[in-house]
């Protein structure tokens, strides 16, 4: 046996070490990742020298290839075990004292004509990593060479002592020495915990504290987006997702990505119930490569309108730097957002032509997901646009683009002429008269009480300008609301109609207007002006305060009550005319406590006078 010698680390700066043991990750707990990972990294190289014929198949009493994490809170040590490829003190001087080389790149680089499909290790600074909770490091590890085992220790001071070391078996343990103040890494529930968040899929088996045969790994080597999709059943697909999420209310529905050219890349997209406005931030959508954790929701991958979803990615072609956590910037990153974007909206398309009823059954769950996404990507809403459908006024969903008006040619714009009015309903209880009034005209409308709705007929207003435009149900009275009128006295009875209200509500603030109305058993109705009403919504919504709204009193001509108020003396002028101006206040919006004061005073005059009469 060789004796003892003692090195220095070979790093750019003394003060590094230091850095990385600190700064390396923002979340330490990762560091049990980079050490696994490592080890299924050496497992997937001894296989392929195995394929290649360059190594001998392991014997069968070695057992199947494995991972093994052990604790022992006596000794205060984490212990990673594998049976892979293990390593020479060459090639331990080479991949562990460098730091940042890497053994990956190194091994492809060797192979890459035979291929080397499924490691991505860079065991440079993912193996520092550990020294963020560790005092101390060894690795015990022996190759699959001819070669004699080693024994590596550091304190991560930038100095380490190398020797040979008696072992037989082949493979590679890390034993690390936890440091004062990181406990929680010695109890075994917080070690499967996060085996379960970061080693979830990884491609061989992962036993903690491993005692016999009949121990079950933690992880799930095969998990179900590597199947092919026409091999999978819902149930699995159900399975699957209470089991990646811990979530035990089955999704509405899935996309199963699966792509091998021009990139690899293979996951599933769940579309999650919603069960209230809340849970539209619980999104989580978990990137791997090549079955190793990455992170979640990277913006860079994942559309952020996509992030709403529950989903599992696995690209191997995904360009990651040293640390297995952050994207470099690269042009392939955006080809898969956009592919995955895509397959999203496919999925969505094919739902709407081969399942009707259930797509509209989903429809009030996925609806926030698709807005979001055509009012964040222009592609995504061109694509989609001809399944979003709204519900009209019998309750029938209808796809939004049926009921847009013919495009206006450019002459007709330049003209002044309208794109068609597309009426909307934002509270049916609120607007219940409004409601009634087009139902019984035969006039249809669509329901707009998604709270996006606002944000989103605003923007299919500016995609398609000759095509639509948007007024709530209460915006104006529809020229099919109103009754023919004709002769001289129907014009003179509008003007003494319109003089008395507006005598009478002059302290309003509201502008009269004199129609005669199909349904005469309307009183009036209160319209305001779209824009006006959108622009002090606006300013609500950025903590801008209240813009004055200047209210129209739409006063039907055809109403008995309104007719009689001609003919009425001043006071009983403005006493109906108050009375009839709070009650169509009612339909629009609830009254201010002075409002309210008002009206109740007018009723219990009303109440008096029908006591006075018995």
């Amino acid at each position: 046996m060789s004796t003892k010698r003692e090195g220095n680390i070979r790093i750019s700066s003394e003060n590094m070490m230091p850095i990385i043991k600190k700064w390396l990750y923002s979340d330490k707990d990762i560091f049990l990742r980079e050490i696994v990972a490592n080890a299924t990294d050496a497992i997937t190289k001894y296989k392929k020298l195995v394929e290649l014929g360059s190594a001998g198949a392991p014997a069968a009493e070695e057992g199947g290839y494995c991972v093994k994490i052990s604790v022992d809170k006596d000794a205060k040590t984490l212990t990673v075990e594998d049976n892979g490829i293990g390593m020479t003190e060459e090639e331990v001087e080479k991949y562990i004292t460098q730091i940042a080389f890497s053994g990956a790149a190194d091994f492809l680089s060797k192979y890459e004509k035979a291929g080397g499909d499924g490691i991505i290790g860079h065991f440079g600074l993912g193996f520092y990593s550990a020294y963020m909770v560790s005092e101390n490091i060894e690795i015990f590890t022996k190759s699959y060479q001819d070669a004699p085992a080693v024994h590596w220790e550091s304190d991560g001071n930038s100095t380490y002592s190398i020797e040979e070391f008696d072992k037989t078996d082949r493979g590679t343990k890390v034993v690390m020495h936890i440091a004062e103040g990181e406990e929680e890494f010695l109890e075994e529930s917080t070690i499967r915990a996060l085996v379960r968040k970061y080693c979830q899929f990884m491609p061989y088996d992962i036993y903690v504290n491993y005692k016999g045969k009949d121990d079950k790994p933690v992880n799930n080597t095969n998990p179900l987006y590597l199947k092919n999709p026409s091999d999978c059943t819902e149930e699995e697909y159900k399975t699957f997702y209470r089991e990646a999420f811990s979530d035990y209310t089955d999704p509405l529905f899935w996309v199963h990505l699966n792509m091998e050219y021009p990139y690899r890349l293979k996951g599933i997209l769940y579309f999650p119930k919603v069960r209230n406005k809340v849970e539209l931030e619980r999104g989580k959508v978990k990137l791997f490569c090549n079955q190793v954790f990455i992170a979640e929701n990277i913006k860079e991958v994942i559309p952020e309108y996509l992030m709403l979803l529950n989903g599992v990615i696995d690209c191997p072609d995904i360009p990651l730097n040293v640390s297995r956590s952050f994207l470099q910037n690269d042009r392939q990153v955006q080809k898969i957002s956009k592919y995955v974007a895509k397959k999203v909206a496919d999925a969505l398309i094919d739902l709407f032509n081969k399942d009707r009823e259930k797509y509209e059954k989903c429809w009030e769950d996925t609806s926030m997901f698709v807005k979001f996404g055509c009012l964040k990507d222009d592609d995504f809403y061109q694509k989609i646009k001809d399944v979003i459908v709204y519900k009209n006024l019998e309750g029938k969903y209808v796809p939004l683009t049926s009921v847009f008006g013919t495009e206006l040619t450019e002459e007709e714009a330049k003209e002044g002429k309208q794109a068609k009015a597309v009426y909307y309903v934002s509270d049916e209880n609120l607007q219940a008269q409004y409601v009634q009034m087009f139902k019984d005209a035969g006039l249809d409308a669509i329901h707009c009480d998604n709270y996006l709705d606002p944000h989103f007929i605003s923007f299919v207003e500016y995609k398609e300008p000759k095509k639509v435009r948007f007024l709530r149900i209460d915006a104006d009275v529809d020229e099919a609301l109103r009754a023919a009128e004709t002769g001289e006295d129907a014009e003179k009875d509008n003007k003494a109609i319109e003089k008395a209200f507006t005598d009478a509500l002059k302290d309003k603030n509201i502008t009269v207007k004199v129609n005669s109305l199909k349904n005469a058993d309307v009183p009036a109705v209160v319209n305001v002006d779209e824009f006006m009403r959108r622009m002090g919504e606006m300013n609500r919504f950025y903590g801008m305060g209240e813009m004055p709204q200047q209210l129209t009193l739409v006063v039907n001509a055809a109403n008995a009550a309104v007719q009689s108020v001609k003919d009425l003396g001043e006071e009983e002028q403005k006493f109906v005319a108050e009375q009839i101006y709070y009650l169509a206040l009612l339909s629009y919006r609830k009254l201010t406590p002075e409002e309210m004061k008002a009206f109740t005073a007018n009723n219990l005059k009303l109440l008096q006078v029908y006591g006075k009469k018995d």
